[in-house]
Order: C-alpha cells, then sequence, then structure tokens
C-alpha cells in the first residue's frame, strides 16, 4: 500500500519534506480489530509537533494522520459493530483504559504517533475506537470532526461557560470554525468573539456568525467569561489571560506549544494576568465519549465544515501550508477516491 512515511524527527526548516512515499505491506487485523481501507485524511498542527520533535513519535518509522475516515474492508476475530464497507472515522485516540479520564491514562496511545495512521492507504483500529460517520457529511467534510471538531468539544465542555455568556476564540483554524458554530447552537443566547491574527480569518468568523472578531492585541466589546485558545504560540496565552474577566477561564486546547516566542511568558504579571480568581486549564488528547457524543450534535446543526483538499503525495505541501497560516478551514489529504 502507498504511505507516507515519517523516518526522523527534525524541523520542517531543516528537513523540508519529512515524509516519504513509501510502499508498505497492508496491515491485518488483529484480535476486536478492524482494517480500513482510507477515503482521506485531515491534516491537525499535532502532525507538526511530531515531525519537529514536540511530542515525538514513540517508534520510528510511522505513518501519521489521526482524522481518518474510510470503510471497513476486513474484520478482525471478535469484531460485531461494524460490517464490511460501512463508513467509520478513527481519531486521535487509538486504545486506552476506557475510563472517563482515559485521555489522560497512562495506557493511552495515539493514532499516527504511537502507532501508524492515515496518510496511508489501509489502517488498523479497535473496533471500540472506531466511529460510524453521519449521512449528512462527505468524506472529507466528516475527517476535521474526528480531532479538530471531537477535541474542540471537549474544550467546550472544559470552559464550564453557560447560555447568555460571552466565549472568545484565540485562532481561527480547523478546530475554531466548528467551535463557533457549535456555541452558537448550544448556547444561542451567548456571544462569541475571536481573535485572529490576519483579516481572512477574521472574516472567515464573522461569515460563520461571530458577534466580533479583531487581532489578539485588541480589547472586545466585553470581557469573555472563557476562551478557547488553539494556537501553537505563546503570546495568545498571555493576551487572553489579560482579557478574561474576574473568574474567567482558559482553556488551551494544543498538544504542545512551539519554542518560539515562549520567552514572553517571562512578562506575566500576577494583577493583570493571573489575579481575580483567572483560571488556566489544558486539555490533554480526546476520549472515546467526546467523539461518540460529539459527531451526533455535528450532524444535528449541521456543522458547514470547510476544507481544502490535497493528494495524499502533497502531504508535505499541506504541512508547510498549515504551519504558515494559510488556513480556511481544515485540510484534508484524499487518498482514494470511493464510488
Amino acid at each position: 500500500m502507498r504511505a507516507m512515511v515519517l523516518a526522523a524527527v527534525a524541523g520542517l526548516d531543516e528537513n523540508p519534506e519529512p515524509l516519504q512515499l513509501t510502499e508498505l505491506a497492508q496491515p491485518t487485523p488483529g484480535n476486536g480489530e478492524v482494517l480500513v481501507e482510507i477515503s482521506v485524511c485531515g491534516v491537525c498542527h499535532t502532525e507538526l509537533d511530531e515531525i519537529e520533535g514536540r511530542t515525538p513519535p514513540t517508534q520510528l518509522p510511522v505513518v501519521p494522520g489521526h482524522e481518518i475516515v474510510g470503510r471497513i474492508a476486513d474484520l478482525g476475530p471478535g469484531c460485531s459493530r461494524f460490517s464490511v464497507g460501512q463508513r467509520v472515522g478513527i481519531g486521535w485516540i487509538h486504545s486506552s483504559s476506557g475510563r472517563a479520564d482515559e485521555n489522560l491514562d497512562a495506557a493511552f496511545r495515539a493514532t499516527g504517533r504511537d502507532v501508524n495512521g492515515g496518510y496511508a492507504e489501509y489502517v488498523t483500529a479497535a473496533e471500540t475506537y472506531a466511529y460510524e460517520i453521519p449521512e449528512i457529511f462527505s468524506d472529507a467534510e466528516a475527517a476535521p470532526l474526528l480531532c479538530a471538531g471531537g477535541v474542540g468539544y471537549r474544550s467546550l465542555r472544559l470552559t464550564n461557560i453557560s447560555d447568555g455568556q460571552v466565549l472568545a476564540l484565540t485562532g481561527f483554524g480547523g478546530s475554531g470554525h466548528l467551535v463557533l458554530q457549535l456555541a452558537k447552537y448550544l448556547y444561542p443566547r451567548g456571544k462569541v468573539f475571536v481573535f485572529a491574527r490576519s483579516e481572512t480569518e477574521r472574516a472567515f468568523a464573522r461569515e460563520l456568525g461571530a458577534d466580533w472578531a479583531g487581532d489578539i492585541g485588541e480589547s472586545p466589546p466585553q470581557a469573555p467569561h472563557a476562551i478557547i485558545d488553539t494556537t501553537p504560540a505563546w503570546k495568545p496565552v498571555l493576551a487572553a489571560l489579560k482579557q478574561l474577566r474576574p473568574g474567567g477561564r482558559l482553556v488551551i486546547n494544543a498538544i504542545r506549544k512551539e519554542d518560539a516566542d515562549r520567552q514572553l511568558m517571562a512578562d506575566i504579571s500576577y494583577e493583570d494576568h493571573l489575579w481575580m480568581e483567572k483560571e488556566l486549564k489544558s486539555v490533554a488528547n480526546v476520549t472515546h465519549r467526546d467523539i461518540e457524543e460529539f459527531l451526533p450534535i455535528a450532524a444535528e446543526i449541521p456543522l458547514r465544515v470547510e476544507v481544502q483538499t490535497y493528494t495524499l503525495e502533497r502531504a508535505n505541501q499541506a504541512l508547510h501550508d498549515l504551519r504558515a497560516g494559510h488556513v480556511r478551514g481544515a485540510k484534508v489529504l484524499v487518498v482514494s477516491e470511493f464510488s
């Protein structure tokens, strides 16, 4: 099978083409596993974190990718949830303990980092961590829902926000454009503000219903009750803490932060950024429950999912475009065309 393989960890500046097109043996599903013929796989910022060593793979070489949509090609022994030909999705959580806090468990293993992922024609997964995709979404539209959407849903839950309150989003890419719509649906009396670095992103946010959109350094019309940060940088963290109202909560939805502007955190001021019972909470991974609950809600709304597609062979270009901030919605690799 064709696969884009990561053989070594290095920065994109040092190694502009970290993924190499390789022929690999088609995997065989084990006990309780399904074999999925992949249609599409989303491109997530976490892939950059893996490639550049911020959350390095536990094995090399490895096939990245964890926003996978495809069809069941084969069933391993003991499988009963799905049938051959059924469309399913696979997300960041490959396996864990199954407990409510399985995202924090030492047993947590990630798709595309700890095991081979979706930048390939086939992948195996435990049937308990595969998900039925709502019919309303195309394959490409469904891919970002498996991570950007699922972890965005988790982030929104962790804000503890209630209807009528003000939510702000820092960064407006694959996850942000889904969370905005989700928040508008779940909390219709509330307001959603968006902080984004480019006018293109801000215009897209307004198009999707943002009540206000401005640059990271600007002050919104009201102090938010909660802010979700989805950026790879530190500057938005400092800015968000300053913008929060007393008792507000900042939820950081990122696997890792980059080092480029980390020194800015030396400017943190207790009275400006932390005092008045402000809270800071990180999002660690995603659980089975998050994805399973989120997908039906996404279909009920239904979410408008904006995607830009690339062929599998152009995965490196997709990563460079993502890193450069050339994002409107989410980026998706098209692996196979199903009729």
